[in-house]
């Protein structure tokens, strides 16, 4: 009873620094995607229209959330073979 707490805790945390790893690297091509593709626009709509700017970066975050936890979800139930913990 006790081993099986433990593995079932080890594979936890195993799936826990996966999961983490994976969208650790996904924000980081985001945020560089999103410099490079958007940055000078952004600069440009943050210089001229501030309101604008802000919702539009909101609306970036939020793309973001969902975007990258869809993509992870998916990755991680590809990796486990269907399974999703």
């Amino acid at each position: 009873m006790v081993t099986t707490r433990k593995g079932e805790g080890r594979r936890t945390l195993r799936a826990f620094v996966v999961e983490l790893v994976l969208y650790g690297l996904l924000v980081t091509a985001y945020f560089f995607g999103v410099l490079l593709f958007l940055g000078p626009r952004l600069v440009q709509l943050e210089t001229q229209h501030i309101r604008l700017y802000a919702v539009v970066a909101i609306l970036l975050i939020l793309g973001q959330a969902v975007l990258l936890e869809a993509i992870t979800t998916g990755l991680l139930r590809l990796l486990r073979g269907g399974r999703s913990e």
